[in-house]
């Protein structure tokens, strides 16, 4: 495994398991279950998967000590003020079943975010939370909160893979010293991703998936990944990712690749930012 230390000292994984869309207990926590069997040691989850009960219940059944797993959950817009979120963070601890979180993101930069990030702040001055970071944020909106935040945030989690690369983003964060970390890695599947004839002519070279040659190229950016799945053998292969290196000629072919823009969601549609305001857990 492969880290990258936040401005903190805490170390974070640079690749780890994702539990988006798989709500149903059983299924979030055998996938659980299973990626800790494979190696992964950083799960992330959020209010709104609903299902970090089923983390918690996950590793606390794996044997594997507490102080071995890097747990990062989410706070949701319902829950931006500061004392909400603080109320809302030891809700997830009860659910998570630990008495700290490796770490706590506010899951997306609308409403009352600002006190939420205080309460955060106070959070982590506590011991409660060993780090703290911001999601779904673009490259004016994390400038402007580096600027304003006590605390500047330690992780950005977007949305980034090679038809969406964010070089813009990456910078500022490198500007601040925040690690970036990629959410849907593999665009959900759109333009035929795992059968990209670019990246599976690379990944010929390497005996590798297309799948794992984005998982690499994010990984030599910098990225922490946490690409989801519920399948055994997809979870195994995901892992497999460190016993090879891309050479600048493949990362210039990825490049070449950046369409500029999200074909998931779009941040910049007001009506997509009214929904989410509408959005209860």
């Amino acid at each position: 495994m492969e880290y990258r230390n936040l401005y903190n000292g805490v170390k974070i994984p640079m690749l780890g398991f994702g539990v988006f869309q798989i709500p149903k207990y059983e299924e979030a926590k055998e996938a659980v279950l299973t990626a800790l069997k494979s190696g992964y040691r950083l799960i992330d989850t959020a209010q709104a998967y609903m299902n970090e009960k089923a983390v918690g219940d996950a590793i606390r059944e794996s044997g594997i000590p507490r102080k071995e797993i890097f747990i990062t959950t989410k706070l949701w817009i319902q829950d931006f003020s500061y004392e909400a979120a603080i109320k809302a963070t030891e809700s997830s601890m009860e659910r998570l079943g630990t008495d700290y979180i490796d770490l706590m993101l506010l899951h997306q930069p609308m409403g009352d975010y600002i006190n939420a990030w205080k309460g955060l702040e106070k959070l982590y001055k506590d011991g409660k939370l060993k780090a703290i970071g911001m999601a779904n944020c673009y490259p004016h909106v994390l400038s402007d909160l580096c600027e304003t935040f006590e605390i500047r945030p330690m992780i950005n989690q977007v949305e980034m893979h090679p038809f969406f690369q964010q070089q813009l983003n990456i910078d500022t964060m490198n500007e601040y010293n925040v690690v970036p970390e990629a959410w849907a890695p593999f665009n959900e599947g759109l333009h035929d991703f795992f059968k990209n004839p670019i990246l599976t002519e690379i990944g010929n070279k390497y005996g590798k998936t297309a799948a794992q040659i984005a998982l690499r190229w994010n990984i030599q950016r910098g990225v922490v990944v946490i690409p989801k799945s519920i399948h055994e053998d997809r979870i195994r292969q995901n892992f497999d990712v460190f016993d090879f290196s891309l050479t600048r000629e493949d990362m210039d072919k990825i490049k070449a690749m950046d369409t500029g823009h999200s074909e998931i969601v779009n941040h910049f549609d007001p009506k997509w930012i009214k929904l989410l305001h509408t959005i209860k857990f």
